[in-house]
């Protein structure tokens, strides 16, 4: 049995092998739009398969460009490394040792069931 993301893939990828198949025809034999009862027409029909998918393009790698800046216009800018150290390093001077080890997982997990018997 096939999954649904299998399903939607191979649906994708016969759609984009058909726009292939027309793309190329259109572009080196025209006049097979006959058939559909469009007239090419000198060229024109090769010039906007060619700038349909340029234009469609170059509007995406212009929309990615335009979220890229607003990304990085709208994040603040991190704090610098001397400062992060700096933060840290008062963090370790203001906390007290501490005196008692931590204990193995195994016993602290111990430890949880016997408060958990004690509260039940």
């Amino acid at each position: 049995m096939v999954s649904k993301d299998q399903a939607i893939g191979g649906l994708i990828f016969i759609v984009c092998v058909v726009i292939a198949i027309f793309y190329l025809v259109t572009l080196f034999y025209p006049q097979w739009l006959n058939v559909l009862n469009i007239q090419p027409d000198n060229g024109v029909v090769q010039f906007w398969v060619i700038a349909v998918p340029v234009f469609v393009a170059f509007v995406a790698v212009m929309a990615i460009g335009a979220w890229i800046g607003w990304t990085m216009a709208t994040t603040p800018p991190p704090k610098p490394i001397e400062e992060i150290t700096s933060e840290i390093e008062k963090k370790e001077e203001t906390t007290p040792p501490t005196s008692e080890e931590p204990k193995p997982p195994e016993e602290a997990v111990e430890e949880k069931k016997v408060e958990r018997k004690k509260k039940s």
